[in-house]
């Protein structure tokens, strides 16, 4: 049993919730989440502010949580804590005007380039399509993956949105579909440059912070959601190249 699963325990048998008790259990929970999120976005959002949000969110979990209901705090909070981060990102509209211009043109260049070549395009040849370098482009995908991710009216199409989103399968674990789904990853992520399939084994398979695989890399927070989001996008190229888009 986790220390989490022991604290739910604790405040069931005693038939009523400590709030500040039930927030202070939970505040690796919060470190957890915002750790692992991918908006770090030097000059428009701080980290601090992401704990802030965050924390509301926790607040609001322990105020509404029913422990007779036998959900674990932990599950309960967890969408709560993120929504509430995700909802105030929605409402800053932090992407400056210069970026979201960058990010329409990176739009229109891999659309021109898919269209051209029947298959989206790589880091590479958008570089050269844009006249920019390699790291200019890391940085608009991750402001691309950013906006898509909080779902911005401004944000990218929907093309682009789904090159830089987690690959999922729609069927049951277990199913043979899935398991084809998860053959294929597997295959495309030993597919990927080494950095980026270190990133990605990291970040979901030994499910790390930011922080901690930039330690390991030996780059920034900011560097590693960069590789991140190009990471997904070059994964979900592979991707429609074993198994095109309908």
């Amino acid at each position: 049993m986790t220390q989490a699963e022991g604290n739910a325990a604790r405040y069931r048998q005693a038939g009523e919730v400590d709030r500040e008790e039930l927030i202070l259990d939970h505040m690796p929970l919060l470190h957890h989440i915002v750790g692992r999120m991918g908006f770090d976005m030097p000059g428009l959002v701080l980290r601090e502010d992401l704990f802030g949000w965050g924390m509301l969110g926790l607040i609001e979990a322990a105020d509404s949580w029913d422990p007779g209901r036998g959900l674990q705090f932990s599950t309960f909070a967890y969408p709560r804590i993120r929504g509430a981060i995700l909802d105030e990102l929605r409402r800053q509209d932090f992407l400056p005007r210069g970026r979201r211009e960058r990010l329409r043109e990176l739009e229109r260049a891999v659309a021109e380039l898919s269209h051209e070549r029947g298959l989206p395009p790589s880091p590479a040849e958008i570089a050269e399509r844009m006249g920019i370098d390699a790291e200019q482009v890391d940085e608009i995908l991750h402001s691309a993956r950013v906006a898509g991710s909080v779902s911005l009216e401004n944000g990218p199409g929907d093309e682009l949105s789904q090159m830089l989103t987690d690959p999922k399968s729609q069927d049951p674990v277990g199913s043979a579909q899935w398991q084809e789904t998860k053959s294929i990853l597997i295959r495309s992520i030993g597919g990927l440059p080494q950095q980026e399939q270190t990133v990605i084994t990291l970040y979901y398979g030994e499910e790390l912070l930011l922080k901690e695989i930039g330690d390991i890399l030996g780059v920034t927070e900011s560097r590693v959601s960069q590789i991140h989001s190009r990471a997904l996008y070059l994964l979900n190229r592979q991707l429609r190249e074993v198994r095109p888009a309908a």
